[in-house]
């Protein structure tokens, strides 16, 4: 698989990470409950979901800047 299709996949990921994180980071946040029933698990003080959400966040800029990078270097 070439480098630059395994970044658009991982871009594709990401965006779907950062969709459904973000989503269950809303509700666990601002509406006080849990989106999958049950207890949310927390981490310190913040929510579980909230760290995936900025782990998909900092995959989706690698996944841009490198996307970016590959295309600069072929012109």
């Amino acid at each position: 698989m070439k480098a630059k299709t395994s970044l658009k996949t991982i871009l594709v990921i990401a965006i779907a990470g950062i969709l459904f994180s973000g989503y269950l980071s809303y509700t666990e946040l601002f509406r006080k409950t849990c989106a999958l029933g049950g207890s949310c698990t927390n981490v310190g003080s913040v929510p579980a979901c909230v760290y995936g959400f900025v782990m998909y966040t900092i995959v989706l800029v690698i996944a841009i800047l490198g996307l970016c990078s590959k295309e600069k270097k072929k012109k």
